[in-house]
């Protein structure tokens, strides 16, 4: 019965360790540069995005979790593998976007991130639409994130790259 889970606390633990990475950069700049930032009325309040995060990043995991029960199934290394990519981009947006005070790059990176999500949400589909279905919270989210980062930057001036 314990081995049943270790494919999901561990999936849960990298996926929520990816997401204490991507705050560290955020954290720091929330207090500061962000909230000197120009926002769009229909900003969610701040207190909002880390709760949002660390439920979008446990169903990640748990996602991830059914697709690596089922590796010998063709195709699943590939849905893994494209999971660990959108990951990475998923901290690496944080990094451009708080860490390097770059929403205009940050937003070319989160449209990268929303095709990676699409992308790893199908393979995942294809492995166990359980997994599949527990992505969608996150492009939801990812697609409003997009949207929102794209109008803070328009409002501070973003006009070109």
């Amino acid at each position: 019965m314990l081995m049943n889970l270790v494919p999901y606390v561990v999936s849960v633990v990298i996926a929520e360790g990816a997401g204490i990475l991507g705050s560290v950069f955020t954290a720091r700049s929330v207090s500061g540069w962000y909230a000197t930032l120009s926002k769009p009325s229909w900003t969610p309040p701040g207190w909002l995005f880390g709760p949002v995060w660390t439920v979008l990043f446990a169903l990640m995991g748990i996602a991830a979790g059914l697709v690596w029960e089922k590796r010998a199934i063709p195709g699943a290394t590939l849905a893994l593998s494209a999971y660990a990519v959108q990951l990475l981009l998923n901290v690496f947006w944080s990094v451009l976007f708080f860490g390097f005070r770059r929403p205009d790059l940050a937003y070319l990176e989160i449209l990268a991130l929303l095709v990676a999500i699409v992308v790893t949400t199908a393979l995942f589909f294809r492995i166990d639409s359980r997994a599949g279905m527990l992505m969608l919270p996150y492009i939801a989210w990812v697609s409003f994130a997009s949207f929102l980062n794209l109008a803070v930057w328009r409002m501070n001036g973003g006009d070109k790259f």
